[in-house]
């Protein structure tokens, strides 16, 4: 190794390490650049092994994207259920609509044109602009972060706006102009597989031998973290509300959080309000209707990125009032057997299959 220039051996030893130590990945057994940007997107925020069915079974219902361009955004999001974050999905379909009127089906082949699609940020567009059409350039991902920041010891808080500069001009510095997309993929996977968060594999690294942190012994002290801020935590009062043998959904207006999914209504309970006190209030604001008979269904928490929620679920039946979606963008009457044709987050999930175990 060059003592004056590292450069050339971390470019060549990396990627002679990833030619035998690649992992087999379903969106690597294709050139189909639309393939490549699906799996792009789904794993923004997402890890490898949980999106890989997903990826399967989206492909297998939207094939190209003029599929996904035709498709209804409540078929897209269908498809999407479970994953969450759900504006991925909306503009996916959103940007698939694009690719097929302005670009004649083919997705754009540069960083720079494929960073106007709705959803493509910058290191989306490196990824699949190197990947998919061997275009030069760098791609940033938590995964790239971890190994530059040992690699070069870098101390700058990658969530900060000169942090995040400071790790594009090093990922460009060591991105090769040719087989770039080889080479981002390699920086990932001694991400993903090696250079891991907690307790890296530096004895089995291939770069051990030019790594600055290592060498100073601080690799677990890096990347840098801005302390965590704590998480909020929101009680949600929630109504499965019968009547003649239907249950009562409402649809998320497109605009808010999980948009376009499908929902029991109910809302946040405020303070000094009873969690039964909420669901009356809630279902009286969001529906302008009033429920008796109610009795406690389930009571399940869960974590999204910025907060947490435990959804405390009543089973109740109709008494006066005739629903209207009055903060919602509608309302369906449905058959517990229909459930499954709609679109749900995964909280909804849990309160569906408690109602039914309870059945059963």
């Amino acid at each position: 190794m060059s003592r004056t220039d590292p450069l050339p051996f971390i470019r060549r030893t990396l990627l002679a390490w990833y030619d035998r130590h690649s992992r087999d990945l379903p969106w690597r057994r294709t050139s189909d650049p639309y393939a490549i940007w699906v799996s792009e997107i789904m794993l923004q925020q997402t890890q490898v092994a949980t999106a890989i069915p997903y990826y399967e079974r989206f492909l297998k219902r939207f094939p190209t994207v003029e599929s996904l361009a035709r498709a209804r955004v409540s078929s897209v999001l269908k498809q999407w259920e479970g994953l969450g974050y759900y504006g991925r999905a909306r503009r996916l379909h959103e940007a698939a609509r694009l690719v097929v009127r302005d670009y004649g089906g083919r997705l754009p082949s540069s960083a720079e044109e494929l960073r106007r699609l709705p959803g493509v940020g910058r290191y989306t567009a490196g990824a699949i602009a190197s990947i998919a059409f061997g275009a030069g350039g760098a791609a940033l991902d938590g995964n790239v972060i971890r190994v530059l920041s040992r690699l070069m010891l870098l101390e700058d808080d990658p969530a900060t706006a000169q942090g995040q500069a400071v790790f594009w001009d090093w990922a460009e510095r060591l991105a090769p102009r040719r087989d770039s997309g080889l080479w981002n993929q390699a920086v990932m996977d001694l991400g993903a597989t090696v250079c891991t968060p907690r307790q890296p594999l530096c004895l089995l690294c291939p770069l051990g031998e030019a790594c600055r942190a290592r060498a100073d012994g601080r690799q677990n002290e890096l990347p840098a973290k801005t302390p965590r801020k704590a998480v909020p935590h929101y009680d949600v009062a929630v109504g499965v509300v019968f009547n003649d043998g239907k249950v009562l959904i409402d649809r998320r207006p497109a605009g808010a959080m999980l948009g376009g999914m499908w929902e029991f209504p109910g809302g946040k309970r405020l303070d000094g309000e009873t969690i039964e006190e909420c669901l009356h209030r809630e279902l009286r604001e969001e529906l302008g209707i009033t429920v008796g008979d109610v009795r406690p269904l389930v009571t399940t928490s869960h974590a999204y990125s910025h907060f947490r929620v435990t959804l405390h679920a009543f089973e109740c039946r109709l008494a006066t009032g005739r629903p209207r979606p009055l903060k919602s963008e509608c309302l369906a009457w449905v058959s517990p057997a229909e459930l499954d044709r709609y679109a749900f987050p995964r909280g909804s999930r849990k309160i569906i299959e408690a109602f039914r175990q309870r059945d059963r």
